[in-house]
């Protein structure tokens, strides 16, 4: 069985009535369940992504790989000042991220964001330059690039697996299923086990936590927080969404209005929390005074930042990895630099960093080393010289990176608009996500048919993901 077979036998199943009553069902289905981005449908296509079980499991085996190269870096920077300098982190995020939780793994709950070949990339559109393989790795199963890990606060497991819940009952879907056998890829139980292994570890006793989902009340993802509710109540725990704003730290406890918190499922940015209410916010009270457990803690701060990726894949740091990991990182990590006045190694050669990305605007990307949703991201190829030389002063002082542009691969998908039948490729992601810092549930996928593929940014669309093989 083929991929391309399965997608093209997929579309072919999209007659007119077929793709019409799809599209009736997905619309309906997403209004039912809260499947919205703000006031943004999550999904826009008729399919779902595919993937086979070889593609999946090499994913899996490459990502925890390289979450042992990361937890390194991460245990490396929490014992040595002078080596976490290299994360550019703030005062108060120095202070912060020092805090024991109470518990391990530092990030229990995370989510890697690359881009997944299966084959060579297409010719054209998202395929960078020079400097980095386009070649399938050794194993055959294509090329992956992760290019950002969001330690932090990683969003859409449930909506991923309400968008799978969805998607089965397409009428296109059951027809797909008399030929081809399709694996959901659920992952709001590694949420779960994650959240209930560490409050356990952090507590001591067996008892069940009482969950606060923390985030603002006007976020565009209030409505995943509400599926997350659903879901821990289903599972017989206690469950409330708190804003920041209304909770208070009083008589050793952390509380919103009468619910008694012992376990925080923050979604809410730690930079946005200081924001509000700086170090002495009731929620850093209580956390660092061990009145609440929190996850992911403050520690998830140093390997958010997207300097992490600079810290992994520069020279200086190579002696940390054993051979496994050190080709992993060479395998699946673009170059990446902090932006600063230095020099540095790039394809084997020395290179002087601030002209070497003046003169390499087509095949850089500068992103800020602190921030989400797409926003301060410049593409150099999408830009011109003066543009890119503005983008790479402001650069120089504030926290950036600069990476190394990456082959964005795409696939055709169909969506129904005024009644017609559109199949066009839209570029596509693949975001795996983990648990216990060493085990991948799930992955999201994310299409677009602009280069920065965002949701939050504005665009594009989420689509589950399924293992396909034939009957």
């Amino acid at each position: 069985m083929t991929l391309q077979h399965a997608i093209q036998t997929y579309h072919n199943l999209l007659t007119t009535n077929v793709a019409a009553e799809s599209q009736g069902e997905l619309e309906a289905q997403q209004q039912r369940r809260g499947l919205f981005f703000g006031e943004r449908p999550l999904c826009t296509v008729l399919r779902p992504r595919f993937l086979t079980p070889g593609q999946y499991r090499f994913i899996q085996r490459r990502t925890r790989t390289l979450l042992r190269a990361f937890d390194k870096i991460h245990q490396a920077g929490i014992a040595n000042k002078t080596f976490r300098a290299q994360f550019d982190l703030t005062d108060w995020e120095e202070e912060l991220v020092q805090h024991d939780p109470g518990f391990r793994p530092a990030i229990p709950i995370s989510r890697l964001d690359a881009f997944f070949s299966p084959s060579s990339p297409p010719s054209g559109r998202g395929v960078e330059g020079e400097g980095r393989s386009s070649s399938l790795t050794p194993n055959g199963q294509g090329a992956l690039y992760f290019t950002e890990y969001n330690a932090e606060t990683p969003a859409a497991s449930a909506y991923n697996d309400v968008l799978t819940d969805v998607f089965y009952a397409l009428p296109v879907m059951q027809r797909f299923l008399r030929r081809y056998q399709v694996f959901p890829l659920p992952a709001r139980h590694g949420v779960l086990h994650a959240l209930l292994a560490v409050f356990r570890q952090w507590r001591g006793t067996s008892e069940a936590p009482r969950i606060a989902i923390l985030d603002w009340g006007e976020v565009p993802t209030y409505s995943e927080f509400v599926l997350f509710e659903s879901y821990f109540k289903s599972q017989g725990l206690e469950c409330i969404i708190a804003d920041p704003r209304e909770v208070e730290y009083r008589q050793g406890g952390l509380y919103a209005g009468d619910f008694h918190i012992t376990l925080i499922y923050k979604r809410v940015l730690i930079s946005e929390l200081i924001e509000h209410g700086g170090l002495d916010h009731p929620v850093v009270r209580a956390v660092r005074e061990g009145a609440v457990c929190m996850v992911n803690p403050f520690a998830c701060k140093m390997l958010y930042k997207k300097a992490s990726l600079a810290v992994l894949s520069d020279e200086r740091n190579a002696h940390l990895f054993n051979r496994e990991e050190s080709q992993a990182i060479s395998d699946h990590i673009p170059w990446t630099r902090r932006v600063e006045e230095r020099h540095t190694e790039h394809g084997g050669q020395t290179i002087d960093l601030i002209p070497f990305i003046h003169q390499q605007r087509e095949r850089l990307v500068l992103k800020p080393n602190d921030d989400y949703g797409g926003r301060g991201i410049v593409l150099g190829w999408t830009v011109d010289d003066a543009a890119w030389a503005e983008a790479v002063q402001i650069a120089l002082t504030t926290p950036y990176i600069v990476q190394e542009r990456v082959p964005i691969p795409s696939e055709p998908y169909p969506s129904l608009a005024d009644g017609q039948l559109h199949i066009f490729d839209r570029m596509l992601d693949t975001a795996p996500f983990v648990f216990h810092s060493d085990s991948v549930y799930g992955c999201l996928t994310r299409l677009s048919t602009a280069a920065l593929l965002n949701v939050t940014a504005g665009g594009g669309s989420t689509v589950p993901t399924f293992l396909v093989t034939r009957r």
